[in-house]
Parts: structure tokens; C-alpha cells; sequence
């Protein structure tokens, strides 16, 4: 396949190669950056021979994810060392969680599950054997004698109410952060 077959392949997977990079826990700045760079050298370069452009895509869009990675990787340990060595004392982090902040992470968490205590019990024990237990769809589907659709479904409706509730919880952490009762508020 030459090279215009192969641009064009690029653009026909760009979104999926995006979707991909997601997956694999690129920000969206960084894939925008490594799809960026490949289409530059699939534009200046004219690889030989490429019979699976697909495949070839991704196997480049996957080593130059790692080579991303591995070069952010050594800036942040340059820059760390650069900072140990021109201030003097290490920076000194306290990465546990502070007591406010564990204690908005448990009330998160039970507001979610409460959530998914409230869906239907087929939908809450699939979304637990795929999400927490790790079963694949097609073995869920199999356990409980629907088809693998039907799986996608139940899972689509617990994403759904989970993600609303987030929303709902994002809007209310959101609102105004005084100490005004309700009667201040109404003008009283």
C-alpha cells in the first residue's frame, strides 16, 4: 500500500487511535501530540510495503505512546534532581489524603453506591461481576442466560446512573461556598 493509502487509513482510524490512546491513559493533549506526530511522519516518511495499514497504525501509535511516556518521564526526574540540587533541602510531600478529603471520598462513595443499590438487582450483579469481579461480558451473558447485548445494556444503564449522580454531585460542589443560611439568602 503507498503512502496516500496509508494518510488516508490515518484519517479514517484517527478517532478510534484517539479512543485508543484514552484507553491506554493518554491526557487528550498528549494524544492530540503523538497523532500529530505520526501524521507527520507518515506525511514526510513513504513506508515500503505496508499490507495491514490498520495494524501498522496502531503499533505506531502504541510506541510512540511508550516513547512519550518514557520521555516525560525522564524531564520529571531531570527537573526533580535540577530542584534537589539549586534549592537545598528535598521538597518534602505528605501524599496521604487529609482527614476533609477522606471524608468527602466516603460520603462519595456511599452516595454511589446507593446509587447502584437502587438499580435492578440484574443490572447491580452484572455491573459488580464486570466492573469489580472482572468477568468478561460473554461469560456474564452465559451465567445468566441473556446474550452479550443484553449485558452491554445492563451496563450502559449502571454507567448512566452513575455518571448522572457524579453530575449531580459535581453541580452541588459547584454552588456557592458561604456561610449564608436560607433566610439570608431569601432576603429576610
Amino acid at each position: 500500500m503507498e503512502n496516500n493509502g496509508l494518510t488516508e487509513a490515518f484519517l479514517a482510524l484517527r478517532a478510534a487511535l484517539m479512543r485508543h490512546l484514552a484507553i491506554q491513559g493518554a491526557t487528550p493533549d498528549e494524544a492530540e501530540d503523538i497523532l500529530q506526530d505520526i501524521s507527520l511522519k507518515i506525511s514526510d516518511r513513504q513506508p515500503d510495503g505496508v499490507e495491514q495499514p490498520r495494524a501498522y497504525l496502531y503499533r505506531m501509535v502504541q510506541n510512540h505512546f511508550i516513547l512519550h511516556r518514557r520521555s516525560a518521564g525522564r524531564r520529571a526526574r531531570r527537573d526533580e534532581a535540577w530542584v534537589g540540587a539549586n534549592t537545598g533541602d528535598p521538597p518534602e510531600i505528605d501524599e496521604t489524603p487529609s482527614v476533609e478529603t477522606r471524608m468527602i471520598a466516603r460520603e462519595q462513595l456511599a452516595m454511589l453506591q446507593a446509587t447502584l443499590d437502587r438499580l435492578p438487582e440484574r443490572t447491580r450483579t452484572i455491573f459488580r461481576r464486570f466492573r469489580i469481579d472482572g468477568v468478561p461480558q460473554r461469560h456474564i451473558a452465559a451465567e445468566t442466560g441473556i446474550s452479550v447485548s443484553a449485558v452491554e445494556k445492563h451496563l450502559a444503564r449502571a454507567y448512566e446512573a452513575i455518571a448522572a449522580k457524579r453530575r449531580r454531585m459535581d453541580e452541588a460542589a459547584a454552588g456557592p461556598r458561604h456561610l449564608r443560611n436560607e433566610e439570608t439568602l431569601r432576603g429576610k
